[in-house]
């Protein structure tokens, strides 16, 4: 059986911040093993950079693969490493335990962080169903962003080589 069709798809209109700029502040329940609490992301970059991850619903096979590579590289032993994306919080907790994260993944069931980014896309074009756009933000402490990558098309994957150079 060979490989399930798929449409490239460009991200139009996309307007997240730029390197230099304070990251967008918000605060959501961050899921962990733990459960969740409600966490401003700016007390997370307070004392020290966290690499922030915006990556689409928990489903798919993307976010399996984004979060596979981020356990496997270690990103997790060298930052403080978060995630965004639109599942509510028992949705998020079932995928921190299958993924077995020790990272934290806000949960924003309504978009507003990925709004706030200039990161929401259209999901398969079906009108107000949206997710965030692949992307990843280091935030040095303070929340300036130090570096940054947005994924230009679907299923564009991350720099994940690149990247690994911001952190290590």
């Amino acid at each position: 059986m060979g490989a399930f069709p798929f449409d490239v798809v460009e991200f139009d209109d996309l307007s997240p911040p730029d390197n230099g700029e304070v990251a967008p502040d918000f605060t959501r329940p961050l899921v962990t093993q733990d459960g969740w609490h409600d966490i401003a992301l700016s007390d997370l970059f307070e004392d020290e950079s966290v690499l922030l991850i915006f990556y689409p619903m928990n489903g798919s096979g993307k976010s399996h693969y984004t979060w596979k590579a981020v356990r496997e590289r270690e990103w997790e032993d060298a930052i403080s490493v978060v995630g965004v994306g639109i599942s509510q919080p028992f949705d998020m907790l079932s995928f921190v335990e299958l993924l077995d994260l020790t990272c934290g993944i806000y949960s924003d069931p309504s978009n507003g962080v990925a709004e706030q980014y200039g990161l929401v896309h259209d999901v398969g074009g079906m009108t107000g169903i949206e997710e965030p756009v692949p992307a990843m933000f280091l935030l040095e402490a303070g929340g300036v962003i130090s570096e940054s990558w947005v994924a230009g098309e679907w299923p564009e994957q991350p720099p994940y080589d690149r990247i690994d150079e911001w952190i290590k």
